[in-house]
C-alpha cells in the first residue's frame, strides 16, 4: 500500500514521464469538457439523450469500417471510424429530437427506442465486422471500450481546445439556457427558441460523447457527460455555479482516474475515471451543501 500510494505521489507531480502527463492532462480537459456539456441535459431532465447518442456510435463505427473494407481503404483509418461514429451520433440526436416532437411518443420513449435501436443495430454490424477477412479487425475493441493510454500530445492538445470551445460556448448563452432549464414555459412567453436550445445542449453533448470515444470508450463516455453534473447539482442552485463545479469535478475525475490507471498497470483508464467520478458523486450526494443527504440545507 506504501508503495502504491508513493508511486501514486510520483505520477500526480509529474515525474513518471511525458506521454503519463500528456493522458493525464488530456483526459483532464476532457473531463471538464464532459462536465460543461452535461449540465443543461441534466437540469432538463434529458441526460439519458447522451446514453442514446453514445450507443450509436457503435453501428456508425461499424459501418465505416465495413464501408471503408469494400472502397478497398485501410478500415482502421481514424478518420472513417471516427466520421461514422459522429454521422450516427448526429442521426440519432435528430431521431430522438424528432420522434420526441410527436405527441404519442414523448422525450423519454424516444430516448429509449433510439439507444435500444441502434445498440441493437451495432451489435449486428458488429458481427458482420468480424467475420470478415480483411485481418484489420484486432484492436476495434480500442474504439468501443476506451484507450486513453495510447494518447498523443496533438490529441490532448485537442481535448483542451474542445474544453474551451464547449465552456465558451456555454458562457455564451448561459442566460438562455438557464432560463430554459428552470422555467421552460416562461422562457418561450419571452421568445425565447426552446427548442434550438435544447438542440444545441444535445449537439454540445453528442461531440463531446463522440471526441470521448478514444478515452473512455462509447460505453462508458455517457457517464463523463450524465456524473460530474449530477454531483455538482448537490452543491448549489446557481445554474453558473453547476456548470464550473460540473467541469471541475469532470476534471479532476479524469485526471485522478487517469493518475490510478497508470499505477495500477491492470486497471483500465476508462473504467478508473469512471470510479473516481462515481465517488465525487457519493461524496456529494453525502455532503453536498445545496442538496446533500449531511450538508444539504433544510
Amino acid at each position: 500500500m506504501d508503495r502504491f500510494l508513493a508511486d501514486l505521489m510520483r505520477v500526480l507531480a509529474f515525474e513518471a514521464g511525458f506521454n503519463t502527463s500528456v493522458v493525464m492532462l488530456g483526459a483532464a480537459a476532457l473531463g471538464a469538457a464532459a462536465g460543461a456539456a452535461g449540465t443543461f441535459a441534466m437540469l432538463r431532465g434529458r441526460a439519458l439523450v447522451s446514453d442514446a447518442v453514445a450507443h450509436a456510435t457503435l453501428p456508425g463505427i461499424a459501418l465505416a469500417f465495413l464501408i471503408a473494407a469494400l472502397l478497398g481503404r485501410s478500415p482502421r483509418e481514424p478518420g472513417w471510424l471516427m466520421g461514422g461514429a459522429g454521422l450516427a451520433a448526429l442521426g440519432a440526436l435528430a431521431a430522438v429530437n424528432w420522434l420526441g416532437r410527436r405527441p404519442k411518443v414523448g422525450a423519454d420513449t424516444a430516448t429509449a427506442a433510439v439507444l435500444a435501436c441502434t445498440f441493437g443495430l451495432g451489435l449486428a454490424l458488429m458481427s458482420v465486422v468480424q467475420t470478415l477477412g480483411t485481418g484489420r479487425q484486432a484492436g476495434l475493441e480500442q474504439l468501443l471500450f476506451g484507450s486513453a493510454a495510447a494518447m498523443l500530445p496533438h490529441e490532448a492538445y485537442a481535448m483542451a481546445g474542445l474544453a474551451v470551445l464547449v465552456l465558451a460556448a456555454v458562457a455564451l448563452v448561459l442566460k438562455e439556457l438557464s432560463a430554459v432549464a428552470f422555467d421552460p414555459d416562461f422562457a418561450r412567453a419571452s421568445g425565447l427558441p426552446v427548442d434550438r436550445l435544447d438542440s444545441l445542449v444535445a449537439l454540445i453533448a453528442a461531440v463531446v460523447v463522440v471526441a470521448a470515444l478514444p478515452v473512455a470508450g462509447f460505453i462508458l463516455a455517457v457517464a463523463l457527460v450524465v456524473i460530474p453534473p449530477a454531483a455538482a447539482r448537490f452543491w448549489t442552485d446557481r445554474a453558473g455555479l453547476v456548470v464550473a463545479i460540473a467541469a471541475a469535478f469532470g476534471a479532476a475525475s479524469a485526471f485522478f482516474g487517469a493518475a490510478i490507471s497508470a499505477v495500477a498497470a491492470d486497471t483500465p483508464t476508462g473504467p478508473a475515471i469512471v470510479l473516481m467520478a462515481s465517488l465525487v458523486f457519493a461524496v456529494s450526494l453525502a455532503f453536498g451543501r445545496a442538496r446533500g443527504l449531511v450538508g444539504g440545507r433544510a
